[in-house]
This record gives structure tokens, sequence and C-alpha cells, in this order.
């Protein structure tokens, strides 16, 4: 039986990411995890298979616990594949709590940041306080007395008997969350596929501009860049970068060996195939 980690507790969307990753396949089980340090450290640790992490949001932006992690030297896992879900924000509550009766709103940093405006708005003089996940947010106000709201699924409605005060209060409808599936191993080439890398520049005039002109003169379409600074380093940054087509495909393979020869750090991620439109 493969093991698949997620964030948990039950009733995440990390979880719903992880179910719609191994429906229809065989052999597979789901396991929560606290943290996205643990779930990455599980995978390398080898206690688990594989792991249904998120690295970006459409409002947020990345996930910086997720780029961190796998930005570490000591840390040699695979993207392997991607799931990209639609995210829809709640206003969880007790039973009997009414808009009136809420001082406090409770749920993770990426979606109080999904739900800033509503929350300007609904709960200017609300007290915001930040949990691992949107579940223990959930946890939280159904085991309180009446006076929090949460902010998640729908599914964490259900799990952790819940009211839906309010359905979809994300500030934006085109509101999706991309996860990723790690793994000691990525994917052999599908013909549609993204390669992720990390790469850090020398401290140079015009360094990273050198390193995107590599990826024009081999004619590959660069999808994402995201920059984090360099742990210890101040003014150093390393950048995320996707690209289109597997490592194994000879433009990209020859266009990475120059960027790797251009870098002061480069670290593969992996190629995988694309998540279908």
């Amino acid at each position: 039986m493969k093991r698949v980690g997620f964030l948990g507790p039950r009733g995440t969307f990390s979880q719903e990411a992880a179910e719609k990753y191994i429906s229809g396949k065989e052999g597979f089980c789901c396991c929560d995890f606290s943290s996205i340090p643990d779930i990455i450290l599980a995978v390398h640790n080898g206690i688990i298979d594989e792991a249904v992490m998120p690295i970006e949001n459409s409002i947020e932006g990345a996930v910086n616990a997720t780029l961190d992690m796998m930005s570490s030297p000591e840390i040699d896992l695979k993207i392997k594949g991607e799931i990209i879900i639609p995210i829809r924000q709640n206003l969880l509550v007790k039973k009997g709590t009414g808009k009136a009766d809420i001082k406090r709103i409770i749920s993770h940093t990426q979606p109080v940041g999904q739900c800033r405006e509503y929350l300007r708005k609904n709960f200017p003089q609300a007290e915001v306080i930040l949990v691992y996940s949107t579940a223990a947010a959930a946890i939280e106000v159904a085991g309180g007395k009446g006076d929090s709201a949460a902010i998640g699924s729908i599914t964490a409605a259900e799990v952790y008997g819940l009211d839906v005060l309010e359905k979809d209060i994300q500030d934006e409808n085109n509101n999706q969350t991309r996860f990723v599936v790690i793994s000691t191993t990525d994917a052999p080439p599908t013909g549609k596929d993204k390669t992720s890398i990390i790469f850090s520049t020398e401290d140079r005039p015009g360094s990273l501009y050198k390193i995107l002109g590599i990826f024009n003169l081999w004619d590959i379409n660069m999808t994402r860049i995201e920059s984090r600074p360099a742990r210890g380093q101040l003014g150093r940054y390393i950048f995320f970068t996707d690209i289109e087509g597997h490592r194994d495909d000879e433009q990209v393979r020859d266009a990475l060996t120059m960027v790797k020869r251009k870098t002061s750090f480069f670290k593969l991620l992996g190629s995988y195939p694309r998540y279908p439109e």
C-alpha cells in the first residue's frame, strides 16, 4: 500500500487534492500531517511514499513553506505531478452562532489572505488568529463557545459539525490552488510536460537576464518565476522557475546544462505532466 501524505487534519483543501490524486488508483491511501516540513521530511526519510503539497495560489501567490523546504540542499526529492483545484472559502461557525456573535476569525494564513477584503468589510473589529490549517481552525471553532468563525471548506464543516454561515467569501471567484506531488523520483516524458528548477545567480549586473536569455535562445517557454530570499544572505535571492518540456527533451536538456554552468546554485526539482487546462 502506497502512503500519500497531505496537510491535515481531515477537512483541508490539501486532503481534497490528495484524494483527487489517488482517485482511480489501486493500492493508495492518504494520511495527514500537521505541517508542511513534517510531510516533506516524511517523504525524505521514507516514512511515506509521496506527498501532495500546496505550492501556489492564484490570489496569494507562492506557498513559501513548500518552496523553502524544497530548496534545501539536504532535501533530495522530486516533483512527479501537479493538481489544480478551485478554492471556495466559506465562513464556518458553531451551530447557533450568528454574524453579530463573531469576535474572532480563525484560519490558515493563505485563506485569510484570499478573503482579506471580505473580512475588512464584514468583520473590521474581529481578531484574526492564524493556525496551521483550515481544518485546525474548524476544530477550534467546534470546541469553542460560539464567538468564533473559521474560514474553510464545506468538507470541514461536514467533518466537524459546523454550520456554513456564508459561502464563497473569497475576494476573487477565479481562486485556484496548485498542488504538486512530491516523491523520490519524477515522471517519464508524456509529450505535455513541465520542468521545475531552482537556481541562484552570481551577484553581478545582468546575471538573471543572461539565465533567462538561455531559455529564449533554445525557444523554451518559461511559465513561472518566483524569487525568495536566500537563507543567511541578505540581498541574495533564489529563483523558482517552471518551463515547458521534459528534462529528457534535447532542447530542455541542453538549456539546463547551460543554466547550471551559469548559476551559483542549481537544483532540478523534476519533470512531470502538465495538469490539463
